[in-house]
């Protein structure tokens, strides 16, 4: 046989031809086409689970819907707790006496402050609910998170429009002829509770959000620090080798 194969080879020469070797017989033919068998990719694993062995893709919607659905429940409970800031703010406001001569109604005190200490009060209020809320919410969240700060600051507006409206709903009349025709002339009595300032609907998101935030800056949790590889630019900070 291999005197044979000489033999074909010296004829393909002296016929001014040149043709390519045979494969070998035990050598199979490799088909870029060809589907690998089972097992024989590299990367076969890594794109069934993404590096890990139970075939399991890690996903972060489960802790983005978590984050959602606590910025709700403190909105929500917020929303709520409006009403009792609004009836503390009733409860606590200064009176302003007003009294009538059957053709007016006057301020008794002319010179008294009762306006703008009922808008300092509904503001103190603000600030102290904002502050207790924050501070509830982080002990029971331990960390910090921007849907938490959203539902502190999305429930402390709805908590303050709706203590103000709890407020004025609970308050005096609004109708002060009606009332100083019903109590009569030089009878003293209270004007309707007013929200002059609007502003102060803000003391509880503002506070709310800082408390937040601070309370995540001092006790949150840290992330490790990284650990700097020093062996590529000789001995590092301390005199300590690598």
């Amino acid at each position: 046989m291999r005197r044979s194969g000489e033999a074909d080879a010296g004829r393909a020469w002296h016929d001014g031809r040149v043709t390519a070797p045979l494969t070998p017989p035990h050598q199979p033919r490799h088909d870029p086409w060809q589907t690998p068998p089972d097992g024989a990719s590299g990367d076969s694993g890594s794109d069934s689970g993404s590096g890990s062995g139970d075939g399991s893709v890690p996903d972060d919607k489960s802790g983005t819907g978590a984050e959602v659905r606590t910025a709700v429940v403190v909105t929500v409970a917020l929303a709520v707790a409006g009403v009792l800031l609004g009836l503390l703010w009733l409860w606590l406001s200064p009176r302003i006496p007003l009294v009538s001569d059957d053709t007016a109604v006057f301020l008794k005190d002319t010179e008294g402050e009762e306006a703008i200490g009922a808008d300092g009060t509904f503001a103190l209020l603000g600030l102290g609910f904002g502050a207790v809320a924050a501070a509830v919410v982080f002990l029971f969240r331990k960390r910090g998170g921007i849907a938490v700060v959203v539902g502190l600051v999305l429930g402390g507006l709805i908590g303050s429009f709706l203590a103000w409206k709890v407020g004025v709903w609970l308050g005096p009349t609004s109708d002060v002829v009606a009332h100083a025709r019903e109590v009569g002339k030089g009878v003293t009595f209270d004007a309707p509770l007013k929200l002059n300032a609007k502003g102060a609907l803000l003391a509880w998101p503002v506070a709310a959000m800082v408390v937040n935030l601070a309370l995540t800056a001092v006790f949150g949790p840290r992330d490790p620090e990284p650990e700097w590889d020093w062996s590529a630019f000789g001995t590092p900070p301390g005199g300590a080798k690598p």
